[in-house]
């Protein structure tokens, strides 16, 4: 590590990059702490200190839904529209030839489909939210809430303005940070925003202790929390390496290749995606009663306090979120991964893999070899993803519920951003002795 870090000092155009990233992380938490007009305050740390749901809100919007700020809707808009697209690529035929065989213009593409796609996704979720901090939910009876105070119809349109401009800018914050600087932006984002409610969540896990002088349990937590990131760790690295092997060519009175390599093929191909999109996707039916909870209509009403108690419930709510995270853990590896483009490149470079047949038969190969691997990702994730519930229950410590996912796209994301840097480092390294060489 302290090589590494060395090597960041010496590199310029490395070195660059990171504090660019840095910069544009505190420009964005700035701006998570510049509340839209008419809030109080008062009311509003109230609120959001005693529900969870907004609490995981939070975690999209980097902090900024906790205060209202500008940019409250955080990475929420922008995480939903790409699920959104994701989804429409395996079904619609057209976007799907644009996403494999169109390279880096059908990818542009697709990004701007996502752009343009987030923005009315936003001016939906704004106006759910200044709903939801107004009028009440069902979580709270449906009673008023006046956060936000002196409301009116061009109040109301000043801050939906303010609030999708707010996600339009995090957007492109975020891809700034993927394209100039160290690391996935939106994840890095949503990092950020982790990390600046570490104080909060200290301070009340202490609080829940200083009136016990029982400090066993926290103790068990945090060399169960030490374990866990251990064992993200060991996950997130573990991969199967597949031979492969390059048959000599003869041109002219030389030989070529004859060289021995592998294929790495990750335990975890989809990273932190998959927790992000189970969230996003856990967080639209609460989304949904917390809108309908004051409708004109008894029926819906019911509905909407059945919804926000099925996820109230611990049991269920874990119950639904690990399948989720095993299922998007498969969805995703299976966008990201593609064997039959894999195995044509093999080829066409001359590879093969030992006792396996070149084209569709190594094609074959790697599904069979990925989908006996994913699995134990995919379950290691849920689990994870879950654990939080169950140290809960056992230890009543509130905090948790929100710390341990969080803790999961932290490791993740750092992990990300860590082989980014060295992968760059690298590249420093060699760019400058192909110059010497020519």
């Amino acid at each position: 590590m302290l090589k590494t870090l060395l090597k960041v000092l010496r590199a310029k155009d490395v070195r660059k990059k990171i504090l660019f990233t840095f910069a544009l992380l505190i420009v964005y938490r700035v701006l998570a702490h510049i509340p839209v007009p008419g809030v109080d305050p008062t009311r509003l740390a109230d609120f959001v200190s005693n529900n969870q749901f907004v609490g995981l809100l939070d975690i999209f919007s980097g902090g900024g839904l906790s205060s209202l700020s500008i940019v409250m809707l955080g990475t929420g808009p922008y995480i939903t529209a790409s699920i959104i697209i994701q989804l429409m690529t395996q079904i619609i035929p057209k976007l799907n030839e644009l996403q494999k065989e169109a390279g880096e213009e059908g990818r542009r593409k697709i990004n701007q489909y996502t752009r343009i796609l987030a923005v009315p996704l936003a001016v939906i979720q704004g106006y759910a939210t200044i709903l939801i901090f107004t009028r009440g939910s069902a979580s709270t009876g449906g009673q008023p809430l006046n956060i936000l105070e002196n409301l009116n119809p061009v109040l109301i349109a000043e801050i939906l303005v303010v609030a999708v401009a707010g996600a339009v800018l995090v957007m492109w914050i975020g891809e700034l940070i993927s394209e100039y600087g160290v690391g996935n932006g939106i994840s890095l984002l949503i990092f950020a925003g982790i990390t600046a409610r570490i104080p909060t969540q200290i301070q009340q896990t202490r609080a829940t202790f200083d009136a016990s002088s029982d400090f066993g349990p926290l103790i068990a937590i945090l060399v169960i929390g030490l374990i866990v990131i251990a064992a993200i760790v060991f996950i997130q690295e573990a991969q199967r390496n597949i031979p492969i092997r390059y048959a000599r060519q003869i041109r002219g009175a030389g030989a070529l290749g004859g060289s021995a390599s592998h294929l790495p093929l990750r335990v975890n191909q989809a990273g932190v995606i998959p927790i992000i999109f189970a969230l996003s996707v856990m967080l639209f039916p609460g989304l949904i009663a917390n809108f309908t909870a004051n409708v004109d209509n008894q029926t819906v009403q019911n509905i909407s306090q059945w919804v926000v108690n099925f996820f109230n419930d611990q049991n269920y709510y874990a119950l639904v979120y690990f399948i989720l995270v095993v299922l998007f853990t498969f969805f995703y590896t299976s966008i990201v991964f593609e064997p039959k483009s894999i195995a044509e490149n093999v080829q066409k470079q001359g590879g093969f893999i030992p006792g396996i047949r070149p084209g569709a038969p190594t094609a074959r190969y790697l599904s069979q070899v990925l989908y006996r691997i994913v699995p134990v990702g995919a379950l290691f994730l849920g689990v994870v993803a879950v654990l939080p519930f169950l140290m809960r229950g056992a230890s009543n410590i509130q905090t948790i519920s929100i710390g341990g996912t969080s803790l999961l796209i932290a490791v993740a994301v750092v992990l990300e951003s860590i082989q980014k840097l060295e992968s760059q480092l690298v590249e420093h390294e060699y760019t400058p002795r192909v110059k010497r060489a020519f």
